[in-house]
């Protein structure tokens, strides 16, 4: 670990903190705010309720102690804030900034284009210096995988992993996929969440170790969370009849799963652990 990653974590959980909770809380009262226009206040809902779930798996950042013990998180952090940063640029003529509307939302797309901007430049370098400073082995395995759970950690991270792709690289197409109207921006905003926590899942199944994948279990678990409730209130707008809608249920539950049976399956393995 670096002192430069885990501030970096720190950073962005505070931030996620801020400006998730506040696009969710909008988005939950049936408005829409954000850096840009939106058919449905669900998507942009979404996304902060996943910046918000996965603020206490960065905060966690700052007491490990090893590499490994974050890399799973740290590999999605990377993907999140520079895909994010990509596909705002990629359409930005899509943005308050360009268009024009609410000041308030003129400021935040201003906002939130340096911001993810910094973060990028920042996320790179930290992760990037990691890797090129030398390091002594990397701790054993000590607690891996319960070899019933790595079947559905793959179908489940391969699920995200493939979504969340295909809404970034043919959002036109994709978009159907999606149980509620979404415009382009808000397909790739997705998107990119859906490829992070399609990291994160198959990350966790790579590593092969239930402390290793702690902080990025919590994020899992926070995520689902925070995603339900938003799914929960804005539920009258989802076609939930729909196949999409029946595969969103399947998706959010896994990780509401894989995150619940991670904290128990750690908690049971350190009790053991004790005299």
């Amino acid at each position: 670990m670096t002192a430069s990653l885990a501030l970096l974590a720190t950073a962005v959980a505070v931030i996620n903190i801020c400006v998730g909770g506040a696009l969710a809380l909008v988005a939950v009262t049936g408005h829409v705010f954000g850096a840009w226009p939106s058919p449905e206040p669900l998507s942009q809902g979404l996304v902060g309720a996943a910046m918000l779930g996965t603020a206490p798996g960065l905060f966690a950042f700052g007491q490990a102690r090893h590499w490994h013990e974050v890399r799973t998180l740290a590999y999605s952090l990377v993907t999140v804030v520079v895909g994010l940063f990509a596909v705002t640029l990629l359409d930005a003529g899509r943005l308050y900034m360009a268009e024009g509307g609410p000041v308030m939302n003129v400021l935040f797309s201003v906002g939130w284009l340096f911001t993810l901007g910094v973060l990028s430049v920042w996320a790179v370098i930290a992760v990037a210096l990691l890797h090129l400073t030398p390091s002594g082995p990397a701790p054993e395995r000590t607690a891996p995988l319960p070899a019933w759970s790595k079947p559905s950690l793959a179908v489940l991270g391969s699920a995200w992993l493939g979504i969340g792709t295909g809404l970034l690289v043919r959002p036109g197409f994709w978009a159907d996929f999606v149980p509620w109207p979404v415009g382009r921006t808000d397909a790739q905003a997705l998107g990119v969440w859906a490829l992070a926590l399609g990291v994160g899942v198959l990350g966790a199944l790579t590593e092969d170790d239930l402390g290793r994948t702690r902080t990025a279990t919590t994020a899992l678990l926070g995520t689902a969370i925070a995603a339900a409730v938003v799914l929960a209130a804005r539920a009258a707008h989802v076609n939930w009849s729909s196949g999409p809608g029946l595969s969103l249920v399947c998706m959010v539950g896994g990780l509401l799963v894989t995150g619940v049976s991670g904290r128990l399956l750690l908690a049971r393995g350190t009790a053991a652990a004790k005299p």
